[in-house]
């Protein structure tokens, strides 16, 4: 079928990404109770299982006999060997378990994250929060959702009585170690309600913009761990940027999303910032 990149050609692509995170769930919600071996990619903290790998493919071979003339970016394809390519041609950004580590532990927090993107820019997310059954979506312009219904962010301005997410992430080296508890100090200083870190970067930016945390910040993570998140968080009326101010790039390994302009603006003015490569 030709690719017009219209909202109703988007909105279909989304529909069918949909059933294909909940069959990919199905997999992970029978495999998350079962005895689990795994393999380390980028460091000793940095898992992957049998699932993650058949899932991914699972989703791929899916979406491509539905779209043949479509790309991929998948993270354990990447792992695998394959280079980050992303062009103007609608091009799936795919997570397929989102939170292996927690996975690993049986821990619930897992999801199956889908992004779309054409010419370069994001343009649908689906985000499914398999042990909680929850379907996470949003199409550019046309807001976003939880099982069908409209998701908001909170409207909260300050950091000051906010609830703040994060996480540590998979570099444990100490120039990024000590930037972590830099930004962590910072953020507590600030006297934030608390801060949360449950292991699911595409969870984390859906919880900003159900409304259930008021902003998200990390580093060191991937294309494929932000591209549906921050379209839902964005169009949930959220703001998504670069943690030093500037527009988000979703290949630059780093991201701050939060309820409002103002609030996301003061975390981005007391965050250090580690050195990152990009995708």
């Amino acid at each position: 079928m030709p690719v017009t990149g219209s909202t109703s050609d988007i909105q279909a692509f989304a529909l069918f990404a949909e059933f294909v995170a909940k069959e990919a769930g199905e997999t992970i919600r029978r495999a998350i109770v079962m005895e689990k071996s795994f393999d380390l990619k980028s460091s000793v903290v940095d898992l992957v299982t049998e699932t993650d790998k058949a899932v991914e493919t699972f989703i791929i071979n899916s979406l491509k006999e539905r779209y043949p003339d479509h790309q991929f970016i998948g993270e354990e394809s990447v792992a695998g060997g394959l280079k980050v390519s992303l062009t103007d041609a609608p091009t799936w950004i795919i997570d397929p378990i989102d939170g292996t580590t927690n996975f690993v532990h049986t821990f619930p927090y897992v999801a199956v994250s889908i992004g779309l993107s054409i010419n370069k820019e994001l343009v649908a997310g689906i985000i499914y929060h398999v042990m909680a059954d929850e379907m996470y979506t949003a199409v550019v312009g046309q807001g976003a959702f939880c099982n069908g219904l409209p998701i908001k962010v909170t409207h909260a301005t300050t950091l000051q009585g906010s609830l703040v997410i994060t996480e540590v992430g998979a570099a444990r080296d100490p120039l990024r170690m000590d930037c972590f508890y830099k930004n962590f100090k910072a953020v507590l200083s600030t006297n934030a309600h608390g801060i949360r870190a449950l292991g699911s970067a595409a969870l984390n930016l859906c919880m900003v913009a159900k409304g259930a945390g008021d902003i998200n910040y990390e580093y060191g993570i991937h294309c494929w761990d932000v591209a549906a998140g921050s379209i839902i968080v964005r169009e949930a009326g959220g703001y998504v940027c670069d943690p030093t101010g500037g527009d988000f790039d979703q290949m630059a390994r780093r991201v701050v999303a939060g309820a409002t302009k103002e609030i996301t603006k003061e975390l981005c003015g007391i965050l250090s910032h580690p050195d990152l490569e990009r995708d």
